[in-house]
Protein backbone atom coordinates (compact mmCIF):
# COMPACT_ATOMS: atom_id res chain seq x y z
CA UNK A 1 0.00 0.00 0.00
CA UNK A 2 1.39 3.47 -1.13
CA UNK A 3 0.82 6.53 0.69
CA UNK A 4 0.58 10.38 -1.29
CA UNK A 5 2.22 12.87 0.89
CA UNK A 6 1.22 16.08 1.00
CA UNK A 7 3.26 19.44 1.26
CA UNK A 8 2.82 21.16 5.13
CA UNK A 9 1.33 24.29 3.83
CA UNK A 10 -0.87 24.26 1.01
CA UNK A 11 -1.86 19.98 1.04
CA UNK A 12 -0.55 19.78 -3.05
CA UNK A 13 0.56 15.91 -3.46
CA UNK A 14 4.64 15.44 -3.26
CA UNK A 15 6.92 13.94 -5.42
CA UNK A 16 10.51 13.14 -5.29
CA UNK A 17 11.93 12.02 -1.97
CA UNK A 18 10.30 10.11 0.41
CA UNK A 19 11.19 12.31 3.07
CA UNK A 20 9.94 15.72 1.16
CA UNK A 21 7.58 17.98 3.41
CA UNK A 22 6.98 21.05 1.12
CA UNK A 23 6.59 21.03 -2.31
CA UNK A 24 8.70 24.55 -2.97
CA UNK A 25 10.32 27.02 -1.41
CA UNK A 26 7.43 29.02 -1.20
CA UNK A 27 5.34 26.91 0.62
CA UNK A 28 8.39 25.99 2.93
CA UNK A 29 8.53 30.24 3.92
CA UNK A 30 5.30 30.72 4.19
CA UNK A 31 4.73 27.70 6.66
CA UNK A 32 7.53 29.01 9.13
CA UNK A 33 6.19 32.57 8.95
CA UNK A 34 3.03 31.36 10.36
CA UNK A 35 4.62 29.13 12.66
CA UNK A 36 7.03 32.56 14.42
CA UNK A 37 3.88 34.77 13.95
CA UNK A 38 1.49 32.04 16.14
CA UNK A 39 4.53 32.18 18.72
CA UNK A 40 3.92 34.70 21.35
CA UNK A 41 5.93 37.32 21.27
CA UNK A 42 8.63 38.15 24.24
CA UNK A 43 8.65 40.66 26.53
CA UNK A 44 11.69 42.42 24.86
CA UNK A 45 9.74 42.58 21.68
CA UNK A 46 6.47 43.63 23.71
CA UNK A 47 8.80 46.73 24.97
CA UNK A 48 10.48 47.66 21.78
CA UNK A 49 7.57 47.56 19.71
CA UNK A 50 5.77 50.06 22.43
CA UNK A 51 8.89 52.33 22.50
CA UNK A 52 8.80 52.61 19.01
CA UNK A 53 5.39 52.94 18.65
CA UNK A 54 5.86 55.80 21.50
CA UNK A 55 8.78 57.35 19.38
CA UNK A 56 7.16 57.60 15.94
CA UNK A 57 3.47 59.29 17.35
CA UNK A 58 6.04 61.30 19.54
CA UNK A 59 7.93 62.88 16.20
CA UNK A 60 4.64 62.82 13.88
CA UNK A 61 3.74 65.29 16.84
CA UNK A 62 6.49 67.48 17.43
CA UNK A 63 8.29 68.98 14.24
CA UNK A 64 9.01 72.03 15.30
CA UNK A 65 11.47 71.00 18.32
CA UNK A 66 9.14 71.88 21.27
CA UNK A 67 5.34 71.52 20.64
CA UNK A 68 2.54 71.10 23.69
CA UNK A 69 -0.04 68.18 22.46
CA UNK A 70 -3.76 67.36 24.25
CA UNK A 71 -2.87 64.42 26.16
CA UNK A 72 -6.00 62.29 24.65
CA UNK A 73 -4.48 62.94 21.04
CA UNK A 74 -1.28 60.94 22.32
CA UNK A 75 -3.02 58.39 23.97
CA UNK A 76 -5.82 57.61 21.30
CA UNK A 77 -3.08 57.09 18.82
CA UNK A 78 -1.54 54.43 20.85
CA UNK A 79 1.07 56.30 22.81
CA UNK A 80 2.11 54.31 26.32
CA UNK A 81 3.68 57.02 28.55
CA UNK A 82 5.25 54.40 30.83
CA UNK A 83 7.49 53.18 28.24
CA UNK A 84 10.67 55.20 27.85
CA UNK A 85 14.07 55.14 27.09
CA UNK A 86 15.87 58.04 29.48
CA UNK A 87 15.08 60.91 31.28
CA UNK A 88 16.45 64.53 31.53
CA UNK A 89 15.69 66.87 34.82
CA UNK A 90 15.34 70.77 34.53
CA UNK A 91 16.32 73.27 36.44
CA UNK A 92 12.79 73.88 37.92
CA UNK A 93 13.30 69.98 38.86
CA UNK A 94 10.54 69.08 35.70
CA UNK A 95 11.79 65.36 34.51
CA UNK A 96 11.02 65.18 30.55
CA UNK A 97 10.78 61.48 29.81
CA UNK A 98 12.31 60.64 26.64
CA UNK A 99 11.79 58.02 24.20
CA UNK A 100 14.36 58.11 22.22
CA UNK A 101 15.69 61.38 21.12
CA UNK A 102 11.88 62.64 21.40
CA UNK A 103 11.10 63.82 24.85
CA UNK A 104 7.59 64.62 26.66
CA UNK A 105 6.42 66.28 30.23
CA UNK A 106 2.97 65.80 31.44
CA UNK A 107 1.38 69.33 32.73
CA UNK A 108 -1.97 70.06 33.84
CA UNK A 109 -3.13 72.93 32.10
CA UNK A 110 -5.59 74.34 34.70
CA UNK A 111 -7.25 77.15 32.44
CA UNK A 112 -8.86 74.50 30.30
CA UNK A 113 -8.62 71.62 32.77
CA UNK A 114 -6.67 69.02 31.53
CA UNK A 115 -3.54 67.45 30.71
CA UNK A 116 -0.83 68.00 27.99
CA UNK A 117 2.26 66.77 27.12
CA UNK A 118 4.78 69.22 26.14
CA UNK A 119 6.97 67.70 23.85
CA UNK A 120 10.41 68.68 23.33
CA UNK A 121 13.36 66.66 21.25
CA UNK A 122 16.59 66.00 22.83
CA UNK A 123 19.31 69.13 22.41
CA UNK A 124 23.57 69.09 23.51
CA UNK A 125 22.80 70.82 26.60
CA UNK A 126 20.54 67.97 28.15
CA UNK A 127 23.84 65.90 27.97
CA UNK A 128 25.71 68.24 30.53
CA UNK A 129 22.73 68.37 33.26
Amino acid sequence: MTTTLNCKYCNEPLSGRADKIFCDPYCKSAFQYLKRKEKPKSLFEKVDKQLKLNRKILKQHNKIGVTTVREESLLDEGFNPKYFTNYWKNEKGDVYLFCYEYGFLRKFDKRKKLHRFVLVQWQAYMNSA
